[in-house]
């Protein structure tokens, strides 16, 4: 029998460090789709329908007795202390919630540029006498997928495994076997679910899993999980991060992709669909590939600066996409100068120094840039960049230096 492990930091990183840090690998639905993607797996949720127009949201209200509630579906932390999330007892008190809602822009902590709330949920309301947390996800640390269970439900996992890390229990999954029913029952005890809920909580349990292979998920988290006071177990709440790299196989997934972005620049990136994290810094940062922007990264912090971005332009770039890409990064207002960091092999040093000069004429760039160019068409590139405001580097050790005291100067 697989051990089973209280140690919750790896697994942790994934929920605590949501839109940190990640290299744009992972589609986040909202939470309509999640609970309609759980419904077809056989997971119980509660009644509810998604709308943009108030007068449809009343409709779905009386539908559903009234007593309701409206939520903003937005692909934001803090929505509900942002104001996006309100229970209702009448149809018409809903309605006129939803009018005021629809259209207005969140700001939360986690988010303080906001988002416009374009659609609503409304859903029946859950008597709750219990909250339980449910997850399944990827430990990138074990590498294998796990569950994760606590009995402290409808608070926020990282306060929990602050305060009680003893109450958040992980179950590995067998990638050949999967996870059987005595391994849940045990995670079930050892996370202390009470005694009633656990035969459903199991059931429950075996859908999640089975929903996160098939949908290829990245993270099916259920908070709370809740049990009524007549015993029922449901899902309150969901949420669901799809892999990027399967959306192929989820077409019906792929106008929420440039949603599910939280920063507004990350979401521009997914609609030009370039691989763009956002990183709060002001060094920004264009290469091709994902290594050598890892290793752009690296230089820029050991040369003393600070990240703004990570942005592979791919292979292959045309001028057109290079300078779009320049584009993206401008549109940080943080940013204090620019590393281009280029290896050519499909793609030709010439066409990245074409984007460069028409970014340079179109933008009125005023930040320095710095360019390290090698590889196919690399003496061409550096011809055509000659005699211009970019700053040629041989190495990417002496582009990352000269940037940074550039910008900083």
């Amino acid at each position: 029998m697989p051990e089973r492990s209280r140690e919750h930091a790896s697994a942790l990183g994934f929920l605590i460090g949501s839109g940190q840090g990640n290299l744009g690998t992972r589609m986040k639905l909202h939470e309509y789709q999640s609970k309609e993607l759980l419904s077809r797996f056989g997971v119980p949720v509660p009644a509810g329908d998604v709308t943009n127009d108030p007068a449809e949201a009343a409709e779905i209200a009386r539908k559903l007795g009234g007593k309701v509630v409206v939520k903003a579906q937005v692909l934001m932390g803090g929505r509900g202390k942002a104001g996006g999330v309100k229970l209702f007892n009448t149809a018409e008190e809903a309605g006129e919630f939803a009018k005021a809602l629809i259209g207005k822009r969140l700001v939360s902590n986690q988010n303080p540029d906001g988002m416009v709330v374009e659609k609503i949920l409304i859903a029946e309301q859950v008597d709750i006498a219990k909250e339980f947390y449910v997850a399944v996800l990827l430990d990138r640390a074990a590498q294998r997928n796990i569950v994760m269970l606590s009995a402290k439900g409808g608070m926020d996992i990282e306060e929990v495994a602050e305060t009680d890390p003893e109450s958040i229990v992980k179950i590995p999954i067998d990638p050949a076997w999967g996870i059987a029913d005595f391994e849940i029952r045990e995670g079930l005890a050892e996370a202390n679910i009470p005694i009633e809920a656990r035969s459903q909580m199991v059931t429950m349990i075996k859908r999640l899993v089975k929903a996160y292979i098939e949908a290829d998920a990245e993270m099916v988290e259920i908070n709370p999980c809740a049990m009524t006071p007549d015993g029922k177990i449901i899902a309150a709440d969901a949420k669901v991060s799809i892999d990027d790299n399967a959306l192929f196989r989820h077409a019906d997934y792929k106008a929420t992709s440039a949603e599910s972005a939280e920063d507004p620049i990350e979401e521009e990136a997914a609609r030009r669909g370039i691989a763009y994290v956002r990183l709060g810094g002001d060094i920004g940062i264009i290469g091709n590939g994902a290594g050598l922007v890892m290793c752009s990264l690296d230089e820029i912090n050991a040369a003393g600066g600070n990240p703004a971005d990570f942005l592979d332009v791919g292979g292959g770039a045309q001028a057109e996409r290079v300078k779009s890409c320049v584009e993206l990064i401008m549109m940080d207002p943080n940013v204090k100068g620019l590393l281009i960091n280029i290896f050519g092999g499909i793609t030709r040093c010439d066409e990245v120094a074409k984007g460069i000069l028409a970014a340079l004429d179109e933008l009125n760039l005023t930040i320095p840039v710095v360019a390290r160019i090698e590889g196919t068409a690399a003496e061409e590139g550096r011809a055509l960049l000659a005699g211009t405001k970019i700053v040629p580097a041989q190495t990417m050790q002496e582009a990352a230096e000269k940037v940074v005291k550039l910008a900083y100067a």
